[in-house]
């Protein structure tokens, strides 16, 4: 008889899962030597239902940017508004808006829109390409990872780590700046949702 519905990430038996653009593999087979593989619990068209905790991201988060060289020291700061949205017509299924404000008056503005598919949200534009993917062995479902490369500088690529909190109010990222594998700088960003 079907049980609870277990969370995502988890199977009926409590078992984590690794979901892969295939489907859903279990991190320990049932059989030695093989790989139970199941179908996938949802079309992955649909971002919404296929990316909840990315989802739960729309509105506006307001926060600070805060910039380390690789020895630690703080070299930037500025605020931030970041407005993250769902189109329901149109290209991109997923679209932010970055307002940044520093202490001196100067301001930028950086648009994102994003396509969906395989499971991951992807961004191509004139500074960065790249993507963001929800973490399904992340048992809490608080952890979204994003990897990108910066067009201008192609020796330079970035992980991102972005924690939501358990009452979606807050999240906290990291960026990690690397090149020719070694640490460039780190960016620390602090947000609270609107």
């Amino acid at each position: 008889p079907p049980g609870p519905r277990p969370h995502r990430g988890q199977r009926r038996d409590g078992e984590p899962e690794f979901r892969n653009l295939r489907g859903i593999l279990p991190v320990h087979s049932q059989v030695p030597g093989t790989v139970a593989r199941a179908p996938p619990e949802i079309p992955m068209t649909d971002i919404r239902q296929a990316m909840p905790l990315l989802s739960s991201n729309e509105g506006i988060w307001e926060g600070w940017y805060r910039y380390y060289d690789a020895e630690g020291n703080k070299i930037d700061e500025h605020r931030s508004r970041l407005v993250c949205r769902f189109p329901t017509s149109g290209p991109y299924p997923y679209h932010q808006t970055n307002h940044y404000t520093w202490d001196n008056g100067k301001k930028e503005v950086r648009d994102v829109p994003a396509t969906f598919r395989d499971g991951r949200v992807w961004f191509d534009n004139e500074l960065i390409s790249g993507w963001a993917a929800e973490v399904p062995l992340d048992e809490k479902h608080r952890t979204t990872m994003l990897h990108w490369v910066r067009k201008g500088e192609p020796d330079t690529y970035l992980y991102e780590m972005i924690q939501n909190s358990d009452c979606g109010r807050y999240r906290t990222r990291v960026w990690q700046w690397i090149r020719a594998g070694q640490t460039r700088m780190r960016t620390l960003i602090d947000e609270h949702k609107v």
